[in-house]
């Protein structure tokens, strides 16, 4: 301790000297003779009927308003200032820097009082305070300057009443019929910014009724503060230029949709002879290269529609979602001694056929470095409904390069095909939705072998029907109705099936697994749409149950014995839900506080005693405990996974039930390096003990869940590095484990066994992680 103690004193000596050397500096050398280095201003506002908490408001706000801002300051000390003021007359690479990175004294001369007190009597006003006066002094000495500015505000008005347009006009009427969610509320301060707000909440509201040339700027608000009291009447009136056509609604006439259109040619609206009526929409497209009936199912518009804002924007933002567009434009005309609007949608194609391919690498903790190769062929546009027609094909592999046990390879390739249809297909329904995006239905087959090297090989069948829709960029819904996954083990070595008879629970890798059932998830994201680093929740829920029929119709009871087969393999029967709930907090610029909480219930009943094995439950790894290998942890205080993995095998211990809890901090250190410091703490457990039907030993000892489940937690901490530039996040995470489950209670927290001389615990504990992306 005495070390570390005396490393940081010396760090931190050594940042004082550097400081007091710059304070040092004469920081008005630079400064001009007859002027002044300014150094800031302050702010006093003077009301006694104002509270002392609006006070605050208004004088951090005043403040922030004043103009120039003196030279920027670090712990008290203006290093930048300290910099230019190092550098020298000559124009060499030193001077070159000092003036780059250092700063120009802010001088007296540069403040211009008169100008800063109109800003602070108008943004006073503004406010409602009608007879605000304010008045400014400076300070000088030794060649520095401050400036002081008094508010006196008087009196603060208040919104007595509020009158609309009372003629009998359409749009005079429209405004009546929305005046009783107006924002001025009796008795609230007069503010300019409500009085914006208000013209853009009605011109939002016109919008909608058909009003499409109308703008806030038609509308005027007259103040009347005569009427005593220190209150006001606001009169809500039209300007007197305004034009009749932008007082009057506009209904759709005809909907042109050039659904081919090429940037590089002309474009012609005399098109009657070259397009196809369809349902009431003029199609043109001499190649036919899309059906009229997608653009049916993605117009919100119809001729004879009142024109409304938001069918205006979410036909554009369909069009746009729909994925086979490169450029999506509109465009509308007034016709002729009407007040009817023609509407012209240009649509460009992008490429029907793409071939793509991917290529991703990674490294684990277990010595295994690995690489995948994707190949992607994509048709945009398959059977000229847009549909989505995507062939994958993959090839992965990982290899052990060093350790005890090296050899023990993996290899995974197969295929998947990906039939996207952009709308609702539901035998006897029709259904469409009317929001800003595109509902899809979703046809998914794959089949994929995974290989590992001298112990095993797994072949799986997959396929898929969902549907995919959105309420909005936050809120998502996937049902998937119909979800079947088939397992079945290929090649299983002797000298894996020898080490089931030590290791028990190597078994469940190579169990075959049938799983028939359908799956609901919902997810909501308050980030998306903002800011790197801002403030929001997220949260996915997952609804996942299988064999229910089959299990009914069978009358399976696997704890009885009775287990019931579907093409040579037991069938899964089980009711699962998952929850994942994160929690960002903004902190300070551009530094984020995350939390997140895992909580994974799963239920087999009837034909299962567990849960099929891909569908259990996992902790530990890159994204996960970064203190523990990847699904080393649990079930519960079952050590089997620690032994399997000293082995050199992949340890693969699950578990039904599964609870995780994270919690990270990430600062910015500077341009595109991130820290992070992290606390990670979970576990998974089993509903039942899972016996070996033909010892009768119990598989998973200690992995059941139990009313001390609280006491069975991993947990463990570390710090990271991420370096983000932009189109790609990479992340190296090290962390050390601090509890330990599987240890006799307790000796499970091992703070105490920190050594981070030692090259043995630095082997065991130890742990890296290199990933891409954030972890949660």
């Amino acid at each position: 301790m005495q070390i570390r103690k005396s490393k940081l004193l010396t760090y931190y000596s050594k940042i004082t000297a550097i400081g007091i050397l710059l304070s040092g500096c004469n920081i008005t050398k630079k400064v001009p003779e007859g002027d002044a280095l300014y150094t800031g201003h302050k702010v006093k506002v003077e009301n006694a009927s104002v509270s002392n908490n609006e006070k605050k408001v208004i004088t951090a706000d005043l403040q922030a308003l004043i103009r120039p801002r003196p030279n920027s300051r670090l712990l008290g000390i203006p290093f930048k200032l300290g910099l230019y003021n190092m550098a020298g007359k000559k124009n060499n690479f030193i001077n070159k820097f000092l003036r780059k990175n250092g700063e120009p004294p802010v001088l007296l001369s540069s403040v211009k009082l008169e100008r800063n007190l109109q800003v602070l009597t108008n943004t006073l006003e503004n406010r409602g305070f009608f007879h605000a006066k304010t008045t400014a002094d400076t300070v000088v000495k030794d060649k520095k300057a401050s400036a002081s500015y008094v508010a006196n505000t008087g009196s603060q008005y208040k919104i007595n009443e509020v009158s609309f347009p009372k003629d009998s006009s359409a749009i005079s009427r429209a405004i009546q019929s929305i005046s009783n969610k107006t924002i001025f509320k009796k008795g609230d301060a007069f503010n300019l910014d409500v009085v914006k707000g208000e013209r853009l909440r009605i011109d939002a509201a016109l919008k909608e009724e058909g009003f499409y040339f109308f703008s806030p700027d038609d509308l005027i608000i007259f103040v009347d503060s005569t009427i005593g009291n220190n209150l006001t009447n606001l009169y809500v009136s039209f300007k007197p230029d305004v034009q009749m056509a932008r007082k009057q609604a506009y209904t759709i006439n005809d909907i042109y949709i050039y659904s081919n259109y090429n940037l590089n040619t002309a474009r012609r609206d005399t098109l009657k002879a070259d397009s196809v009526l369809y349902k009431g929409y003029y199609v043109i497209d001499r190649n036919k290269t899309f059906k009229p009936l997608v653009f049916e199912q993605m117009m919100l518009f119809k001729p004879g529609d009142l024109y409304n804002r938001t069918d205006h924007n979410q036909s554009l933002n369909r069009l746009t979602n729909l994925g086979a567009f490169k450029f999506v434009k509109n465009r509308f005309d007034v016709v002729a001694d009407s007040f009817k609007l023609n509407t012209y949608y240009f649509l460009t194609p992008l490429p029907r056929k793409s071939l793509s391919a991917e290529i991703g690498g990674l490294t684990k903790s277990n010595n295994a470095t690995g690489s995948e190769v994707t190949v992607r062929w994509k048709n945009r546009n398959a059977f000229r409904g847009a549909e989505q027609l995507s062939i994958n094909a993959y090839f992965g592999t990982e290899v052990q390069v060093s350790g005890s046990y090296s050899g023990f390879n993996t290899l995974r390739y197969g295929a998947e095909l990906n039939l996207s249809l952009p709308r609702f297909v539901i035998p006897f329904f029709d259904l469409n939705t009317t929001g800003a995006y595109v509902p899809r239905t979703t046809i998914q087959f794959g089949y994929d072998i995974l290989q590992r090297q001298k112990l095993y090989s797994l072949n799986s069948y997959r396929a898929n029907l969902g549907y995919n829709w959105k309420e909005s960029a936050q809120k998502e819904h996937q049902l998937n109705p119909i979800s079947v996954t088939y397992v079945q083990p290929l090649n299983v070595t002797q000298r894996y099936i020898d080490s089931i008879l030590l290791y028990p629970v190597l078994q469940r890798a190579i169990q075959p697994q049938f799983i028939l059932g359908s799956t609901y998830n919902y997810n909501y994201n308050q980030l998306v749409g903002r800011e790197k680093n801002a403030s929001g929740i997220y949260f996915n829920g997952l609804l996942d149950v299988a064999g229910n029929v089959l299990g009914l119709a069978s009358g399976a009871d696997a704890k009885n014995g009775k287990v019931q087969s579907l093409f040579g393999s037991p069938f899964s029967q089980y009711v699962k839900a998952e929850f994942d709930m994160r929690l960002y907090r903004k902190v300070g610029l551009n530094s984020q506080w995350a939390n997140r909480l895992i909580v994974g219930l799963g239920y087999p009943y009837g034909n299962s005693t567990i849960l099929p094995f891909v569908k259990q439950y996992f902790v530990g790894g890159n994204n996960s405990l970064r203190g523990f290998r990847s699904r080393s942890v649990g079930p519960g205080k079952f050590v089997g996974g620690q032994v399997a993995n000293r082995r050199g095998f992949y340890p693969d211990v699950t578990g039904d039930l599964k609870l995780e809890m994270n919690t990270e901090y990430r600062p910015k250190l500077f341009s595109i390096l991130y820290g992070a410091v992290f606390l990670d703490a979970g576990n998974v457990w089993l509903v039942n003990d899972n016996i070996d039907p033909t010892t009768g030993a119990n598989l998973y000892p200690g992995g059941k869940f139990s009313k001390n489940f609280l006491k069975e937690l991993a947990v463990d901490a570390g710090v990271g590095l991420r370096i983000d530039i932009q189109i790609l996040l990479l992340r190296l995470d090290l962390a050390v484990p601090l509890r330990k489950p599987w240890l006799p209670e307790g000796q499970r927290t091992v703070l105490n066994q920190i050594d981070f001389g030692s090259s043995e615990w630095r082997s065991n504990n130890l742990i890296l992680n290199l990933g891409i992306g954030l972890p949660f």
